[in-house]
Protein backbone atom coordinates (compact mmCIF):
# COMPACT_ATOMS: atom_id res chain seq x y z
CA UNK A 1 0.00 0.00 0.00
CA UNK A 2 2.87 2.02 0.41
CA UNK A 3 3.82 3.28 -3.42
CA UNK A 4 0.27 4.85 -3.79
CA UNK A 5 0.62 7.76 -1.59
CA UNK A 6 4.19 8.20 -2.99
CA UNK A 7 2.19 8.44 -6.37
CA UNK A 8 0.02 10.38 -5.27
CA UNK A 9 2.60 12.82 -3.72
CA UNK A 10 4.69 12.73 -7.24
CA UNK A 11 1.43 13.91 -9.00
CA UNK A 12 0.58 16.52 -6.71
CA UNK A 13 4.60 17.74 -6.60
CA UNK A 14 4.85 17.30 -10.82
CA UNK A 15 1.71 19.70 -10.96
CA UNK A 16 2.34 22.33 -8.33
CA UNK A 17 5.35 22.35 -10.25
CA UNK A 18 4.37 22.44 -14.31
CA UNK A 19 1.37 25.50 -12.47
CA UNK A 20 4.27 27.58 -10.84
CA UNK A 21 6.53 27.43 -13.74
CA UNK A 22 4.29 28.29 -16.48
CA UNK A 23 1.90 30.71 -14.51
CA UNK A 24 5.49 32.05 -13.62
CA UNK A 25 6.61 32.42 -17.13
CA UNK A 26 3.55 33.76 -17.94
CA UNK A 27 3.99 36.47 -15.56
CA UNK A 28 7.71 37.32 -16.83
CA UNK A 29 6.53 37.30 -20.64
CA UNK A 30 3.73 40.41 -19.71
CA UNK A 31 6.20 42.34 -17.24
CA UNK A 32 8.33 42.21 -19.95
CA UNK A 33 6.50 43.03 -22.68
CA UNK A 34 5.27 45.60 -20.14
CA UNK A 35 8.02 47.20 -19.51
CA UNK A 36 9.59 47.70 -23.08
CA UNK A 37 5.69 49.32 -23.94
CA UNK A 38 5.04 46.07 -26.48
CA UNK A 39 2.07 44.89 -24.77
CA UNK A 40 -0.95 45.85 -26.78
CA UNK A 41 -4.13 46.79 -25.24
CA UNK A 42 -6.10 43.85 -24.79
CA UNK A 43 -8.65 41.95 -22.22
CA UNK A 44 -6.74 39.23 -20.92
CA UNK A 45 -2.98 40.33 -19.85
CA UNK A 46 -1.99 43.74 -18.21
CA UNK A 47 -3.25 45.96 -16.32
CA UNK A 48 -7.07 46.12 -17.40
CA UNK A 49 -9.33 48.68 -15.69
CA UNK A 50 -11.45 51.55 -16.25
CA UNK A 51 -8.40 53.96 -16.25
CA UNK A 52 -5.79 51.51 -17.95
CA UNK A 53 -8.25 51.37 -21.15
CA UNK A 54 -8.95 54.62 -21.56
CA UNK A 55 -5.97 55.11 -24.23
CA UNK A 56 -3.38 53.48 -25.75
CA UNK A 57 -1.51 55.87 -23.68
CA UNK A 58 -2.75 55.21 -19.73
CA UNK A 59 -2.24 51.20 -20.76
CA UNK A 60 1.16 51.40 -22.06
CA UNK A 61 2.05 53.85 -18.77
CA UNK A 62 0.51 51.60 -16.06
CA UNK A 63 1.90 48.15 -17.57
CA UNK A 64 5.46 50.34 -17.44
CA UNK A 65 4.66 51.04 -13.87
CA UNK A 66 3.43 47.48 -13.05
CA UNK A 67 6.17 45.75 -15.06
CA UNK A 68 9.01 45.73 -12.05
CA UNK A 69 5.91 43.81 -9.57
CA UNK A 70 5.01 41.39 -12.84
CA UNK A 71 8.65 40.40 -13.33
CA UNK A 72 8.98 39.79 -9.18
CA UNK A 73 6.06 37.82 -9.65
CA UNK A 74 6.70 35.88 -12.36
CA UNK A 75 10.54 35.09 -11.39
CA UNK A 76 8.77 34.05 -7.60
CA UNK A 77 6.61 31.75 -9.42
CA UNK A 78 9.59 30.22 -11.35
CA UNK A 79 11.53 29.82 -8.38
CA UNK A 80 9.28 28.24 -6.38
CA UNK A 81 8.14 25.99 -8.90
CA UNK A 82 11.74 24.98 -10.10
CA UNK A 83 12.82 24.09 -6.18
CA UNK A 84 9.83 21.90 -5.71
CA UNK A 85 11.50 19.04 -7.18
CA UNK A 86 14.31 19.10 -5.17
CA UNK A 87 12.19 18.76 -1.71
CA UNK A 88 11.94 15.46 0.12
CA UNK A 89 8.99 15.83 2.42
CA UNK A 90 4.82 17.07 1.25
CA UNK A 91 4.86 19.10 4.03
CA UNK A 92 8.19 21.41 2.49
CA UNK A 93 6.40 20.65 -1.36
CA UNK A 94 3.32 22.27 0.09
CA UNK A 95 5.02 25.29 1.95
CA UNK A 96 6.66 26.06 -0.57
CA UNK A 97 3.94 26.09 -3.66
CA UNK A 98 1.86 28.43 -1.10
CA UNK A 99 4.43 30.86 -0.67
CA UNK A 100 5.14 31.02 -4.58
CA UNK A 101 1.69 30.86 -5.49
CA UNK A 102 0.89 33.44 -2.47
CA UNK A 103 3.78 35.77 -3.26
CA UNK A 104 3.46 35.72 -6.84
CA UNK A 105 -0.60 36.73 -6.48
CA UNK A 106 0.60 39.48 -4.38
CA UNK A 107 3.22 40.89 -6.49
CA UNK A 108 0.68 40.89 -8.99
CA UNK A 109 -1.89 42.80 -6.79
CA UNK A 110 0.79 45.50 -6.14
CA UNK A 111 1.56 45.82 -9.90
CA UNK A 112 -1.85 46.43 -10.48
CA UNK A 113 -2.63 48.88 -7.84
CA UNK A 114 0.59 50.82 -9.03
CA UNK A 115 0.10 50.22 -12.95
CA UNK A 116 -3.90 51.91 -12.42
CA UNK A 117 -2.18 54.40 -10.04
CA UNK A 118 -0.59 55.37 -12.95
CA UNK A 119 -3.17 55.51 -15.29
CA UNK A 120 -5.59 57.35 -13.24
CA UNK A 121 -3.10 60.32 -12.92
CA UNK A 122 -3.15 60.80 -16.36
CA UNK A 123 -5.38 63.43 -17.66
CA UNK A 124 -8.76 62.15 -19.25
CA UNK A 125 -8.41 62.15 -23.29
CA UNK A 126 -10.19 64.69 -25.06
CA UNK A 127 -13.61 63.93 -26.71
CA UNK A 128 -13.55 63.09 -30.56
CA UNK A 129 -14.47 65.77 -32.77
CA UNK A 130 -17.25 65.45 -34.69
CA UNK A 131 -20.64 63.77 -34.04
CA UNK A 132 -21.69 65.01 -30.75
CA UNK A 133 -23.15 61.34 -29.22
CA UNK A 134 -26.03 60.39 -31.52
CA UNK A 135 -25.97 56.86 -32.72
CA UNK A 136 -24.18 55.96 -36.18
CA UNK A 137 -22.34 59.00 -36.20
CA UNK A 138 -24.84 60.99 -38.28
CA UNK A 139 -25.28 64.66 -36.60
CA UNK A 140 -21.81 65.09 -37.70
CA UNK A 141 -23.45 65.08 -41.33
CA UNK A 142 -26.79 66.98 -40.47
CA UNK A 143 -24.59 69.70 -38.87
CA UNK A 144 -22.54 70.44 -42.37
CA UNK A 145 -25.64 70.16 -44.62
CA UNK A 146 -27.04 72.83 -42.26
Amino acid sequence: MEPYPVLVTLAVQVILCAVLVLGGAALLFVGWRGMRGQLARNRYAGVRTPATLRSEEAFELANRAAAPAYLAAGATGVLAGASLPALATTFSVVLVAVIGLVGAFGLQIVGGVFGNRAAEAMPEPAPAAGCGGCAGGCCSALQQSS
